[in-house]
C-alpha cells in the first residue's frame, strides 16, 4: 500500500500563527464573597458568555439612545418563574413592547388570580378534564370582550382586568404589570391551540378582532425598530412569524427598518427563530445577530443581571 510523503510538509512557530484564544480571554473560578459585577466580569469572553455581555450592553444602549426594544416570547418563561425579572426590565424602561402567543394569556390570569398555573396535561387528558378551569376561560372572555367595546386589544383589555378588578397576585402578572406601566403587551392568538377555545364562552370573532388590533400595534412598533433590538424568547412558531410579517409590512409601507440587532434565547435550534429572527431579517438591512442559548430560568435572569450592572457602571 502506497502512503503520501509528508517530507514535504510546511510548519510555522506558534508565535508566529495567529490563535482566536488565548488565556487573556479565560474566566476566573468564582470566590467566597464575590459580588455580581466581579462574577460577571470573571466570566470567559468567549461565544456565548461574551454574546451575553454584548446584548446586555447593546439594550442599554438602546434604552439610552430612545429606540425600540420589542420582545417576543412564548408561555414558557411565565410557567419557569420569570415573570419577575420581565416586569422588571419594564420597570427600567428596557422593554418597549412584548409580544406573546394566547397560551402566556391563561398561565399569566391564572398566577394573578391563584398564584398557581400549569395543569397536568397527561392526567387530565385523561378524564376530559384537560383545559375546563372556569374561572380562568370566564376572566380572559370576559376581559376579551369587554375591553373590545372600548376599542382595545386583547393584551390591554386582559392587563386592565387584570389589574382593576386587583387579582391577589396582580404585581406578579405581566399582563397587569404591564398594563399598570404602561408598557404595550400584545397577544398573538391562533385559534385551537389554546384552552379557553373550547369553552362555551368563547367568541371567534372577538378573539380574531381583538388579536388583530394587537397585530397592528405591535407592526407600529417594528416601524420604528432601526437601530434597536428584537428578542425572541422561547417562541418556536408564532413569534417569529408575526415579526416576520411585521418586518415586511413596515417595509411595504415606506419605512426603511435597518440597523437593529436580534436575540433569540432557547435550548434547542428551531428553524423559524433561526430564519425569521436570527438569518432573513439581518441579511435585508439588519446590524446583527445573537443565538443565547441555555434554559430559560437560568439564561435570562443572567441577562437581567448583566443588564443591570451595565446600567448601574454607566451612571458611575
Amino acid at each position: 500500500m502506497k502512503e503520501i510523503d509528508l517530507s514535504g510538509v510546511k510548519t510555522f512557530r506558534i508565535e508566529d500563527s495567529p490563535r482566536k484564544v488565548s488565556v487573556d480571554l479565560f474566566g476566573k473560578p468564582p470566590r467566597e464573597g464575590m459580588s455580581l459585577r466581579d462574577f460577571l466580569h470573571s466570566l470567559p469572553r468567549i461565544l456565548g458568555a461574551k454574546d451575553l455581555l454584548e446584548v446586555a450592553r447593546a439594550m442599554v444602549r438602546a434604552q439610552r439612545e430612545g429606540r425600540e426594544i420589542l420582545l417576543g416570547m412564548g408561555a414558557h418563561p411565565i410557567k419557569v418563574g420569570l415573570s419577575p425579572y420581565l416586569i422588571e426590565l419594564m420597570r427600567r424602561r428596557m422593554i418597549s413592547l412584548i409580544g406573546t402567543n394566547g397560551a402566556s394569556m391563561i398561565h399569566d390570569v391564572e398566577i394573578a388570580m391563584a398564584g398557581k398555573t400549569s395543569e397536568d396535561v397527561g392526567k387530565g387528558l385523561q378524564d376530559g378534564s384537560f383545559g375546563f378551569c372556569e374561572e380562568t376561560a370566564t376572566f380572559i372572555n370576559t376581559a376579551l370582550r369587554r375591553g373590545l367595546q372600548k376599542g382595545k386589544g386583547a393584551g390591554e383589555a386582559l392587563g386592565e382586568a387584570i389589574w382593576e378588578e386587583n387579582l391577589p397576585y396582580r404585581e406578579t402578572s405581566l399582563f397587569g404589570m404591564a398594563y399598570h406601566l404602561g408598557i404595550p403587551m400584545t397577544v398573538h392568538i391562533a385559534i385551537g391551540t389554546d384552552v379557553i377555545h373550547m369553552h362555551p364562552s368563547t367568541d371567534g370573532a372577538i378573539l380574531g378582532e381583538s388579536s388583530h388590533r394587537d397585530f397592528k400595534t405591535f407592526c407600529l412598533h417594528v416601524t420604528n425598530l432601526s437601530g434597536g433590538i428584537y428578542i425572541n424568547l422561547g417562541s418556536a412558531v408564532i413569534m417569529p412569524e408575526v415579526f416576520l410579517k411585521a418586518l415586511s409590512l413596515a417595509r411595504n409601507l415606506g419605512r426603511e427598518v435597518k440597523d437593529f440587532i436580534t436575540v433569540n434565547m432557547d435550548f434547542i435550534p428551531q428553524y423559524r427563530p433561526l430564519q425569521n429572527v436570527l438569518q432573513r431579517p439581518i441579511a435585508t438591512g439588519g446590524k446583527k445577530s445573537f443565538f443565547l442559548r441555555g434554559h430559560h430560568e437560568i439564561l435570562f435572569p443572567l441577562l437581567v443581571a448583566a443588564i443591570t450592572e451595565t446600567l448601574t457602571e454607566s451612571r458611575e
